[in-house]
């Protein structure tokens, strides 16, 4: 690697993303905005702890509780959460996610915030922040992951469309296509196994694929179509 490059990737890690400050920049400046759905991120105490709920440690809790077990995904949100925040499209300071859980629970992801790689780490790190409301950074006063009040419609720009995700909406489009030119938009995606996410503040419900998606593959396609369109490479 050159030094020239290096130098560029070291200053990639320093630099902060360009976030939008003021009223105006919140409803104007060009971002994807991109809403987890039905996350599953729940606790549950076992013995003298609290872990975070999920399908392959948890079986006999579930049942206890007369749950489907495919209903506990949290690495859904895990994997989706990693794509986004490794992007260049959150690099370059163009992207926010806002994470709705199904126990209506609403957390704001602060773009420099450096999730886990493994899923054991990102476990505990979500039953701290469900405890405790918020995750600050170890180097300054910060707040990378937080809990926010609901509606997830007050933290949204008024005037951006706001596209529902759904493998059965009738219409079918490039990604491409549903990306402004200098405007925000809002995409709302299913956190989830399988299922249809039922909400009342999108302007439109949109497929991307002719074929079934994973939520995480439905995050990289929205943001290599932005990417493209905004030429951020």
């Amino acid at each position: 690697m050159s030094a020239q490059k290096r130098r560029r990737l070291e200053d990639e890690e320093d630099r902060p993303a360009k976030l939008p400050k003021t009223l105006q920049e919140r409803e104007t400046e060009r971002r994807i905005i991109v809403v987890l759905e039905k996350a599953s991120l729940e606790t549950v105490k076992i013995g003298n702890k609290f872990e975070l709920l999920n399908c392959d440690e948890h079986k006999p809790q579930l049942r206890k509780m007369d749950r489907d077990v495919s209903s506990a995904r949290p690495d859904i949100t895990h994997q989706c959460l990693l794509m986004l925040l490794d992007s260049p499209l959150n690099r370059a300071g163009r992207l926010q996610i806002y994470i709705h859980t199904t126990r209506n629970v609403l957390i704001e992801v602060n773009p420099h915030t450096r999730i886990p790689r493994t899923f054991t780490r990102f476990c505990g790190l979500m039953v701290q922040l469900l405890h405790k409301l918020s995750i600050h950074a170890s180097d300054g006063p910060h707040k990378l992951l937080k809990v926010i009040k609901n509606p997830i419609t007050d933290h949204l720009p008024t005037a951006c469309p706001r596209i529902l995700m759904s493998f059965a909406a009738d219409q079918c489009l490039h990604p491409h296509h549903m990306i402004p030119n200098d405007e925000p938009v809002v995409f709302v995606i299913g956190a989830m196994a399988h299922g249809k996410v039922e909400i009342d503040y999108q302007t439109r419900e949109a497929s991307i694929s002719e074929y079934p998606l994973s939520a995480a593959i439905a995050c990289t396609k929205i943001c290599c179509a932005a990417e493209l369109k905004w030429n951020i490479l």
